[in-house]
């Protein structure tokens, strides 16, 4: 009975990817050429919630339900790590009663069902000992318990900034240089890139930023030396899985060329063809 069971759900969510794939190329996206690695700043909760002529928690609210849905949806495409602007350091400056709400949503989006079902593990950046203890404790459990799991790795930057990255990267290396074991000449820039918090996973392909904003809000900003920027208007509860195959689609219209020219990335192109 068991194995009957286990083989609907499989028969199940291999139907629910068919489809996801069939949408998204209805929709202009090469479901072959999905972007790795794609960064989101969820921005346009508290807007979202003013606009309504509600508080602002309700648009936190709202943006937890859009957390699973881009999840999901980012799961069934085929995305292999989906990295999510979840609290800045900056945060921190926010009211207290806003900040003590968020880091209970940060606890109701974090459902064990969705990343088990979707076959998705957690990893979490940032400076988690300012996290209060019970919700460290339970994202560290989660993180755990997914890692099982063989799919998308979704990323939390969780009181994250990238000065603070990058300045702990720093630290590390002159503490290396202090004791002998690493000469000046030889720091590189893997040598930075291995001391960040996101050294076990590739650098964004695609940075996707809600809420009408045009900027990066002290983001990856090393990690996205190469990456596409993809910015719309529309706010992060509103941002459907039709609005993430926009993104994805005007992402696949771009050329990265890594500061070579368009005929450079033609000729390595036909290289490797």
């Amino acid at each position: 009975m068991n194995s009957n069971n286990e083989n609907l759900q499989q028969q199940s969510k291999r139907s629910q990817k068919e489809e996801c794939l069939a949408l998204a190329r209805q929709a202009g996206i090469e479901t072959d050429r999905i972007p790795s690695h794609i960064a989101i700043i969820m921005d346009g909760n508290g807007r979202w919630a003013k606009q309504r002529g509600l508080n602002r928690s309700f648009g936190h609210q709202k943006g937890v339900e859009t957390v699973k849905e881009i999840t999901t949806t980012a799961a069934r495409l085929g995305v292999n790590y989906l990295t999510l602007y979840t609290f800045s350091t900056e945060n921190w400056n926010r009211p207290a009663d806003e900040v003590a709400a968020l880091m209970s949503l940060i606890l109701t989006a974090m459902e064990e069902d969705l990343f088990m079902k979707n076959n998705v593990s957690l990893q979490i950046i940032g400076e988690l000992d300012r996290i209060p203890d019970n919700v460290r404790e339970a994202i560290l459990g989660l993180r755990d318990r997914t890692s099982v799991n063989t799919g998308m790795t979704v990323i939390l930057a969780l009181s994250y900034s990238s000065k603070w990255e990058i300045t702990g990267a720093v630290r590390r290396i002159a503490e290396k240089v202090k004791r002998g074991e690493l000469q000046p000449e030889a720091i590189e820039e893997q040598t930075i890139a291995d001391e960040l918090a996101t050294a076990f996973m590739p650098d964004p392909d695609l940075l996707i930023r809600t809420g009408g904003e045009l900027r990066l809000s002290n983001y990856l900003l090393w990690q996205c030396a190469y990456s596409e920027l993809y910015f719309c208007d529309t706010y992060w509860p509103d941002f459907d899985t039709q609005a993430f195959f926009k993104a994805i689609a005007d992402y696949q219209s771009r050329e990265r060329r890594y500061g070579k020219t368009s005929e450079q990335v033609a000729d390595t192109s036909t290289i490797a063809q």
